[in-house]
């Protein structure tokens, strides 16, 4: 039983030495929208609702795309490390940068018409125009995301998490200043703070970029920008990236298409800001989960690769643990705070009591939303991708979306309903996850070390 014990903290070590940056990198890069939310939320509550709109709509037709597409570089870049093919991390990279900013193109200019969109699908004219100036101020951030997501996984494949942290430190730094400036000192108000998203973003890009062309670290792995294999390999690169996006766009869809709905509610103000506030506390915990399960996901498939099936079972343990611990503390936190929680975003007493009544469910999104994304991120390995794709369609769009606007719409619980539905399509996908687990260790389990 020691000997467990004294491997299971080994692990426990493990694990918290990888995850604890990566959380820190994530949370900062979220961090820089945040803070411009938060910002906008102290100018007046049209500006808060437009820029909330916006927020949901240019996830939904840009940024989402590109954190899916992006993933192939995990799989091409991956391989290509644990082959000893180190040039082909540079020349991916490229590739990526190359796909994800052609990309670009045709999203910027779905933007430019941002205000003609929102009010087709019903949305208040004066909210749409502030959500239209926004969205065109975000082009430029459009992509210096493309270019930042391929350089993190350019270095997070090779473990590089360092700069990345830094870099990520000193962008949030500069952002802080930067966006009070431009919002309250210049008076350029929801402009301001997407012009001010914009510039940090590529001052990231520019550290990044410096690291990757002069550091040591990342000699072996170089490679020319105008290689011929940058063009050549687009056509696999898109291999990839096109499930990936699948898998990735349709959960994060879900959740931006309850802000949308909000948009059409009784008092679309109130119930856009608040719901889009309830989203940003999630969303800024969302990270950590996430980084566990990507570590475990690594760590399981290299204790795989090298043949210790035991010790990938301990690297879930591990990592569930942690989780556990983590969300538990974290949603008894909301809880406790959840009266002075919203003048974090706003100075508006209406909103700061609606999120004190919003936050039992956020609470409890807490803690569901993690362990499906722990448990996600443990089965990533499998390959089952695909199949991941069809659970999201079926939770999220057969069963959560049409639940939440029952409950809105027809039951009259508002944001609360909506939720309540969003909450009913992560049950569904947690359930699937441990599933998914369940079948995982019996896999582990069957697997006989090599030699």
């Amino acid at each position: 039983m020691g000997g467990k014990w004294r491997v299971f903290l080994k692990e426990l070590r493990k694990v918290s030495y990888v995850a604890a940056p990566m959380v820190a990198v994530t949370v900062m890069q979220y961090l820089i929208q945040v803070v411009s939310v938060m910002m906008v939320g102290h100018v007046d509550q049209l500006s808060l609702s437009g820029v909330s709109i916006a927020t949901s709509f240019t996830s939904v037709t840009g940024f989402s795309l590109l954190s899916g597409l992006v993933g192939a570089l995990e799989t091409l870049c991956g391989q290509a490390y644990g082959t000893e093919q180190y040039q082909k991390l540079g020349i991916y990279t490229y590739t990526s940068i190359l796909c994800l900013c052609l990309v670009c193109v045709p999203i910027s200019l779905l933007w430019i018409f941002t205000d003609k969109i929102l009010q087709l699908i019903g949305q208040d004219p004066l909210i749409s125009n502030v959500a239209h100036k926004y969205s065109l101020c975000l082009i430029p951030n459009l992509f210096s995301y493309a270019v930042l997501q391929s350089l993190v996984r350019y270095f997070q494949t090779q473990s590089l998490i360092l700069p990345m942290l830094y870099s990520s430190c000193a962008a949030l730094c500069l952002h802080v200043p930067l966006c009070w400036g431009l919002t309250f000192k210049l008076k350029l108000g929801s402009i301001g703070a997407a012009l001010a998203i914009s510039f940090s973003c590529w001052f990231n890009v520019l550290l990044l970029g410096f690291y990757m062309k002069y550091s040591v670290a990342c000699e072996k792995t170089r490679a020319h920008v105008l290689s011929t294999e940058v063009f050549l390999n687009i056509k696999e690169f898109f291999r990839f990236a096109v499930p990936s996006a699948l898998m990735v766009c349709l959960e994060w869809w879900s959740y931006e298409v309850l802000i949308l709905l909000s948009g059409i509610l009784s008092n679309p103000k109130l119930e856009t800001s608040v719901l889009s506030i309830c989203f940003t506390i999630t969303y800024l915990h969302y990270f950590i989960p996430y980084a566990l399960g990507a570590t475990a996901s690594t760590r399981v498939s290299n204790e795989l690769g090298a043949g210790n099936p035991q010790a990938a079972k301990v690297t879930v343990c591990a990592v569930m643990v942690l989780a556990m611990v983590e969300m538990i503390v974290v949603s008894i936190a909301l809880f406790s705070y959840r009266h002075i929680l919203g003048y974090a975003f706003s100075c508006d007493k209406e909103i700061v009591e609606r999120i004190a009544d919003m936050a039992p469910l956020i609470s409890l999104s807490i803690v569901t939303d993690g362990l499906q994304a722990v448990l996600s991120g443990v089965a990533r390995g499998t390959g089952w991708q695909h199949i991941g794709a069809y659970v999201n369609l079926g939770a999220y769009y057969l069963i959560g979306t049409p639940v939440g606007v029952v409950l809105a719409f027809l039951a009259h619980l508002r944001a609360e309903g909506l939720w309540i539905g969003l909450l009913t399509g992560l049950y569904g996908t947690m359930q699937a996850s441990i599933a998914r687990e369940r079948i995982t260790n019996e896999v582990l389990a069957r697997v006989e070390p090599v030699g």
